[in-house]
């Protein structure tokens, strides 16, 4: 394959995932606000482990910087351009890096439709046992934290790959 295709696949996935992440955030969200009331007990999905609750974060991650939707929102906007510019310079060295990147794009621009358009984000699902939860979240955070994850993977790979290889090859990649 030549590398104006392949730069081209890459750019497909990149968006194409993004898409699949903002269709599937925005559609579990609003399937969420129209069948769930807020401040209403969690619906049990998986016994007590996993539940669906109706809960809003007008901060952000992790409810940090609580009501500052707007904020958040205009931050969000240079992280959604930062993450196109890094895909632009560096996603066609690695594909996994371009599925990180899609992954975190979609997740970013999720959570800012629901803070432009609701002045907070709807999150959902709530993991735990008994007392002990984890943060309510939604898709588009899953999303993130797994481009997080990934992210790491690839630095740490990257790093053990270009310390195994001798210097002479090493200069030549």
């Amino acid at each position: 394959m030549s590398l104006r295709n392949d730069i081209r696949w890459r750019w497909a996935a990149f968006i194409g995932l993004a898409v699949v992440v903002i269709i599937a955030d925005q559609i579990s969200k609003a399937w969420i606000r129209s069948n769930l009331v807020y401040g209403d007990p969690p619906v049990q999905v998986i016994g007590d482990l996993v539940r669906l609750v109706f809960s809003h974060n007008s901060g952000g991650i992790f409810g940090l910087f609580g009501d500052s939707a707007l904020i958040l929102a205009a931050s969000s906007l240079v992280v959604i351009g930062l993450i196109v510019i890094y895909e632009w310079r560096e996603g066609s060295h690695s594909w996994p890096l371009t599925l990180a990147l899609g992954l975190l794009l979609g997740g970013a621009i999720g959570n800012f439709i629901d803070r432009l358009v609701y002045g907070y984000v709807t999150d959902f699902i709530d993991v735990g046992i008994g007392t002990s939860r984890f943060y309510t979240f939604n898709v588009a955070d899953s999303a993130i934290s797994t481009a997080l994850l990934l992210l790491v993977l690839i630095a740490l790979f990257h790093e053990r790959r270009t310390r195994q290889r001798p210097a002479h090859e090493a200069s030549q990649s």
